[in-house]
């Protein structure tokens, strides 16, 4: 263990979040693919790993907390021009971006799920929601597949941007974020 950096991400965040870019990363690739199972069973992972980041925002670690880092929009608004002029103060947990950018995806994977859950039990009869969408019209299985796509969609995009805002941050503070979601640790 080096004596200049300290222990910032809990090895719980760690896991989920890269046990979370397998899950989503297979689940996006095999939806057009030919059977389901990949897809729903990456689908449930997903999900129970977003459901388990919702909890551990609320009882995990110091900076797993959601009380860490989300800050009030004027903050977020703030840090955003600093960021643009190459001024932005560095942050040992989620600097107000990607604390933003984390409460986003998680709000977006759970409309992933459900709207995934509803598709499933709509079209397959199948899932945990199949008793109560038996009978359903065929239209909305359609159009929630319609939305299911979109949701996808537009986590690809945030994602996207997470990786983008990794890179910036870890150029203008000299640091490597990857390494830390890796180990745990950041530069004191």
């Amino acid at each position: 263990m080096q004596t200049n950096t300290v222990k910032v991400w809990d090895p719980l965040v760690r896991i989920f979040h890269w046990s979370l870019v397998a899950g989503f990363s297979t689940a996006y690739l095999s939806g057009e693919v030919e059977g389901l199972t990949l897809h729903v069973w990456s689908g449930y992972l997903v999900g129970g790993l977003v459901l388990f980041r919702w909890l551990w925002g609320l009882l995990g670690t110091e900076h797993a907390r959601f009380r860490d880092f989300i800050f009030s929009p004027a903050v977020v608004v703030a840090y955003t021009r600093d960021l643009l002029h190459h001024q932005a103060r560095r942050y040992l947990g989620h600097n107000p971006l990607g604390g933003t950018m984390v409460v986003a995806l998680l709000v977006l994977l759970s409309l992933v799920t459900v709207t995934g859950l509803v598709v499933y039990a709509a079209k397959e009869a199948s899932g945990p929601l199949a008793g109560l969408m038996s009978g359903t019209p065929e239209w909305l299985g359609d159009m929630t597949e319609e939305i299911h796509e979109f949701f996808s969609n537009l986590t690809l995009l945030l994602v996207g941007l997470h990786i983008a805002g990794v890179v910036v941050s870890s150029v203008l503070h000299r640091e490597n974020l990857v390494r830390a979601m890796i180990t745990g640790r950041k530069r004191a």
